[in-house]
């Protein structure tokens, strides 16, 4: 789980950028992308659904009636399969008036609309104090300034949002609740631990995967509690 070289992180960089190009460039009618064997629709400026969500949204656990809090939650495809394990209530939120276009879309195309909701907020702020089971998290995996809201899903301008999140989403899990994060060999895998502990959880790695075989690419999920 060692962070991956300078000379490495340039080819990031490219990739990055031209990932953003593309999710700039798709017709204005939504993209089809499948992922994990179901369709998604993304409509122009959403990240989407990759590689990077698929270590948590194979490992993580949801048992049946549980609340589920996905932030951050792009095109909604973690928030749809915490549906699919059994959530009773999920609610998605994103800044991002695209990805919020495209989450809405995506609950009702796979038929959970009454169970899904999806709401504009950065971060927590539209919550109210509203309290989960669960709660998931693909945040921007780099501390590198991101100068519109498509870079701003790969990339935390001064590692803002992270830090947020771990200051503010104890007031948010229940007690007993769980926080399942991604991350990847190319982010900020030490200052999430460090966040995370100061804060006053735990951290344990539960799975990953590479999205080349070279493994350049390689993304994580990490389990999340309060310390006992």
């Amino acid at each position: 789980m060692e962070p991956i070289i300078a000379t490495d992180l340039k080819q990031i960089d490219r990739w990055q950028k031209n990932r953003q190009k593309a999710f700039k460039a798709i017709d204005p009618d939504g993209k089809a992308v499948k992922y994990l064997g179901k369709e998604f629709l993304v409509y122009p400026n959403t990240f989407w659904p990759f590689t990077d969500s698929q270590p948590l949204v194979k490992s993580f656990k949801i048992n049946a009636g549980e609340s589920v809090l996905d932030v951050g939650t792009g095109s909604g495809v973690i928030a749809v399969f915490a549906c699919y394990g059994g959530a009773s209530k999920v609610t998605a939120v994103d800044i991002n008036p695209s990805a919020i276009k495209s989450a809405k879309h995506n609950a009702r195309l796979h038929g959970f609309d009454k169970i899904m909701s999806v709401k504009k907020s950065n971060l927590f702020e539209a919550l109210k104090g509203e309290q989960f089971d669960v709660i998931t998290a693909n945040l921007p995996f780099r501390n590198k300034e991101a100068p519109d809201v498509v870079a701003s899903s790969q990339w935390d301008t001064d590692f803002k949002t992270n830090t947020r999140f771990f200051a503010e989403v104890g007031n948010h899990l229940k007690p007993g609740g769980r926080i399942y994060f991604a991350q990847s060999n190319f982010g900020a895998i030490k200052e999430i631990k460090a966040l995370a502990k100061a804060a006053g959880f735990s951290v344990r790695a539960m799975a990953s995967a590479a999205a080349d075989k070279a493994e350049t690419k390689k993304f994580y999920a990490f389990l999340i509690k309060r310390k006992l």
